[in-house]
C-alpha cells in the first residue's frame, strides 16, 4: 500500500488497546479496592485528579489511533507543475498522520509525567495522624521500603493499589510514545521524500537496482532504510496484537 499506510494502520490498531487500558487504570485509581466513598470524600492523591491516564494516555491517544487506522489508499493526483510529480493527496495524508502523532506524543508524555508525580507523592491515606500524605517528603524512597506501607490504615492496601496501577500507566505511556514516534518518522519521511509517488511505481528490488538522479539519492536511501525498519516493526506489532 502506497506510502506505508498499512504500517500506520498497524500502529493505530496497537494504540487502541493501550489507550483503553490507560483509561481503565485511571478509573481504577479513583476507586481504591472498588470503594466509592473515598472519591466522594476527596481522600485521593491530588495528582490523580489531573487524569493523566484518562485524558493524556486515553482520550487524547484516540486521536492518533483513529487517524492512523482511517488512513486510506488514495488515488494519486498528478500535478505536472510540481517537481518529481508530487502525489498531493498521499503527501497530505502522511502530513496529517505526522501531526496526529505529535498529539499522541504530547498525550503519552502528559500521562507519563502525571503518573510519575503521583507515584513520587504517594497516596493520601488515614494514619494515626489522620488523613495525610505519609510518604510525600520521602522522595519516592517508600517504594523500596514496603515495610512502611502498613502505616496506611485506610483505604486498605492503598499503597499496593496505587503503585501497581501507576506503574502500569508508566509502561503504557512509554509504549504509546514509541508508537507515535515511529509514525512521526514514517509520516515525515513519506510526506517529504515521496519515493512511492513517481510515475514508475518502484518495488524495493527495483529501487535498489535503479540508479536515481543525484538530487533524489538521499531521499531514496531514506526510504530504503524506512522499509526495513517498517518490516521489523510491523512484525513486532502483529506479535503484540496477538499476545493481547
Amino acid at each position: 500500500m502506497c506510502c506505508s499506510v498499512g504500517f500506520a494502520r498497524s500502529l493505530g490498531l496497537a494504540l487502541l488497546p493501550l489507550a483503553l487500558c490507560c483509561m481503565l487504570a485511571n478509573l481504577l485509581l479513583l476507586f481504591p479496592m472498588g470503594e466509592t466513598i473515598y472519591v466522594q470524600q476527596d481522600h485521593l492523591a491530588s495528582y490523580i485528579w489531573y487524569f493523566g491516564g484518562l485524558g493524556g494516555g486515553g482520550l487524547l491517544m484516540l486521536v492518533p489511533a483513529i487517524v492512523f487506522i482511517t488512513l486510506g489508499k488514495c488515488n494519486c493526483c498528478w500535478n505536472e507543475s510540481l517537481m518529481n510529480h508530487v502525489c498531493v493527496c498521499v503527501a497530505l495524508q502522511m502530513c496529517g498522520s505526522a501531526l496526529a502523532a505529535v498529539v499522541g506524543l504530547l498525550g503519552s508524555g502528559y500521562c507519563f509525567v502525571i503518573s510519575g508525580f503521583t507515584l513520587w507523592q504517594g497516596p493520601q491515606c488515614y494514619t494515626n495522624f489522620g488523613w495525610v500524605y505519609p510518604f510525600a517528603d520521602q522522595g519516592g524512597r517508600y517504594l523500596l521500603q514496603p515495610e512502611t506501607w502498613s502505616q496506611c490504615n485506610q483505604p486498605v492496601h492503598i499503597v499496593e493499589w496505587n503503585v501497581t496501577l501507576l506503574c502500569v500507566l508508566l509502561g503504557l505511556a512509554v509504549l504509546e510514545f514509541i508508537i507515535c514516534l515511529l509514525q512521526l518518522g514514517n509520516g515525515l519521511v513519506n510526506a517529504v521524500c515521496r519515493p512511492c509517488c513517481y510515475k514508475q511505481e518502484y518495488t524495493i528490488t527495483a529501487l535498489l537496482k535503479t540508479t536515481p538522479r543525484k538530487k533524489n539519492l538521499h531521499c531514496k536511501n531514506l526510504y530504503v532504510i524506512l522499509y526495513f525498519v517498517e518490516t521489523h516493526c510491523r512484525y513486532a506489532t502483529k506479535l503484540f496484537l496477538i499476545n493481547i
